[in-house]
């Protein structure tokens, strides 16, 4: 099956690998990190945004819906989101926008035939394509037909995973892009399963095979989320492995918390995690990079 659940291509992205890129955001994730700036990529099905400052009461979404999913509660409509399949259809009945459906389903071929008009771009800044999420390894199949033509149509591309996959997909996967974007969320099992739901070792692992038997081009991503991973031991233990079981030329791009994904929260009916942290400061996000260095790696904030 190469249809894949996307939620997002976002064109004349600076921040997913080098140069100018379009950056393709697929659903679905086998990690639930608690501080995801991107809740709308955790699920593959397709699922309703509701800003209920927008709803009026007019009760056009609760007819609308063939699943049942919605009622209408004091005026305001209440979204059902177990029995919610993703249809869309309260959405072109909701006037006012208060309604907005996350998630379509596509083929490489369009996605393609849709990036590919951005070639211009791409050639003059050094850019391409990243395909990300979510997790892409999680949909392998349409991110093999993606990477595969946009190689043979000489366009660099970016694959951009947490790296939570059997190595078999991973080696299928990983083989067809020209760099990896390779997330490193905390050193330590117990806590990367606290904080995301899985453990860490068959990321490692999967990271050194990446590097020693791939050969694959690596770009280290480091989430800095305040009150988790940001503790010296865990910040000295992260630049260690990759300076050391990888290699000490591996770009590291440190990337700051942000609230981003709280109001997207709201808009999916999640409850928000207890303790979520404020976002680190520039001093510290400045000292954290000079640990980095001091280890040989090619450090950036951001990116």
């Amino acid at each position: 099956m190469r249809d894949a659940s996307i939620f997002n291509v976002q064109g004349f992205s600076i921040h997913d690998g080098p140069g100018i890129r379009t950056t393709i955001f697929l659903k679905g994730c086998p990690l639930e990190c608690f501080w995801c700036q991107n809740p709308e990529s955790q699920r593959s099905r397709a699922e309703p945004f509701f800003q209920e400052d927008r709803c009026t009461g007019c009760g056009d979404c609760v007819a609308a819906c063939g699943s049942l999913a919605i009622s209408m509660r004091s005026g305001r409509a209440i979204i059902d989101r177990e029995k919610c399949a993703g249809a869309g259809d309260c959405v072109d009945a909701c006037i006012p926008g208060a309604l907005h459906l996350v998630g379509s389903t596509t083929t490489a071929a369009r996605i393609f035939d849709e990036v590919a008009k951005d070639r211009l771009f791409y050639d003059g800044s050094g850019g391409g394509v990243t395909i990300g999420g979510g997790e892409p390894l999680y949909q392998p199949a349409f991110t093999i037909d993606l990477l595969r033509r946009c190689r043979e149509a000489g366009i660099h591309t970016a694959l951009d995973t947490c790296g939570y996959a059997n190595w078999r997909v991973v080696s299928h996967v990983v083989a067809q892009a020209d760099l990896v974007l390779y997330d490193f969320k905390h050193m330590d099992s117990d806590a990367h399963r606290a904080g995301t739901g899985v453990p860490n070792e068959l990321i490692l692992r999967n990271a050194r095979r990446i590097h020693h038997e791939l050969g694959i081009p690596m770009l280290a991503r480091v989430p800095i989320i305040p009150g988790f991973n940001d503790t010296g031991a865990n910040l000295r233990a992260t630049a260690s492995f990759i300076a050391n079981e990888l290699a000490p030329s591996t770009p590291v791009h440190l990337n700051a918390y942000h609230r981003l994904g709280e109001f997207k929260r709201e808009r999916l009916a999640r409850p928000a995690p207890d303790g979520l942290p404020a976002p680190p400061g520039e001093a510290s996000m400045r000292a954290i990079a000079d640990l980095f260095l001091s280890y040989g790696l090619p450090t950036f904030i951001g990116g």
